[in-house]
C-alpha cells in the first residue's frame, strides 16, 4: 500500500490519567484509601493487591475491584464508589495537572483536522471533574467512560463507541494512544489503524511493545508527528 492508498486518520482516542492527565501516583493513592475504607482487598496481601492494580491500570475500576473482592460485585461497587470519592479528595488536595504539553498536543491534532475523544476507566463524575479542572471542556470533542460504552478496557467498546459517536468513516481511520497495556489492547481489538503507547504513565516500553503497540512514544506531544511520518494525516495539514 502506498501513501496515496493509506486511510488517513480522522479520529484520535486518547486515554486520560497517565497519557493526557498527570497521575503522579494519584490512582494508587485513591485505590489504597478505598481499600482501607472498605476492606475490599483484605483477602490478599496488600503487595499482591497493589501489583494487580498496577498491572490493570487503564481498566474499568469496577472490574478491578471485582477481582480484588473475589467476585463479590456488591463489595466491588462499594469500593468503586469509595475510590471515586478518594480520587476527588486527592484532586481537591493536590489539584489536577496535565501531562506537559498535552493541551497543546490536543489542539495540534485538532488543527490537523482530527476529532479528539478522551477515554478513561473512571466514572463520569471523576472524568468530568478532571476535564473541568483542566479547563478542557471546549478543547476536546467528547469524553467517554465505561458506562457510556458497555465494557471498559481492554475490551474495544470505548474506541468503537468513540467511532460511532463521532461518525468516523472506519476503524482504520482511528488512532489510539495510551500509557497502559489495556489501552493498547483495546485499540488493537477495535481494529484501530494506529495504536501507540506513551511512556508518561503506568507501563514501560517493553510492556507496551509486547502488547503490540505500533509505536511507543515519549509522550502524547509526539503523536501528531508519528501520524504525519506514516502518511496518516491529510496532506494539506501535515506542516
Amino acid at each position: 500500500m502506498t501513501i496515496l492508498d493509506t486511510i488517513r486518520t480522522e479520529l484520535v482516542v486518547l486515554d486520560m490519567a497517565g497519557t493526557t492527565v498527570l497521575d503522579d501516583g494519584v490512582v494508587e493513592q485513591a485505590f489504597q484509601r478505598a481499600a482501607e475504607r472498605t476492606g475490599v482487598a483484605d483477602r490478599m496481601p496488600w503487595d499482591e493487591a497493589l501489583t494487580y492494580v498496577r498491572d490493570t491500570m487503564g481498566q474499568s475500576k469496577i472490574d478491578v475491584f471485582t477481582h480484588l473482592a473475589g467476585g463479590d460485585r456488591i463489595a466491588a461497587e462499594r469500593a468503586t464508589a469509595a475510590f471515586e470519592g478518594a480520587y476527588a479528595e486527592i484532586v481537591g488536595e493536590q489539584g489536577v495537572t496535565e501531562i506537559a504539553g498535552a493541551a497543546d498536543a490536543i489542539q495540534g491534532l485538532k488543527d490537523a483536522g482530527l476529532t479528539v475523544v478522551l477515554t478513561t476507566g473512571f466514572a463520569p463524575v471523576t472524568r468530568d471533574a478532571l476535564i473541568d479542572g483542566l479547563g478542557w471542556r471546549g478543547l476536546i470533542d467528547l469524553a467517554l467512560s465505561p458506562v457510556d460504552a458497555g465494557r471498559g478496557r481492554p475490551a474495544p467498546d470505548l474506541v468503537l463507541t468513540a467511532l460511532l459517536r463521532t461518525r468516523a468513516s472506519s476503524v482504520a481511520a482511528v488512532a489510539v494512544a495510551g500509557d497502559t497495556v489495556s489501552d493498547v489492547e483495546s485499540g488493537l481489538r477495535a481494529g484501530a489503524g494506529f495504536v501507540a503507547g506513551v511512556l508518561t504513565g503506568a507501563h514501560d516500553v517493553e510492556a507496551l511493545t509486547a502488547a503490540g503497540a505500533d509505536a511507543v512514544l515519549a509522550d502524547v506531544t509526539a503523536l501528531r508527528s508519528a501520524l504525519a511520518e506514516r502518511g496518516l494525516l491529510a496532506l494539506s495539514v501535515t506542516g
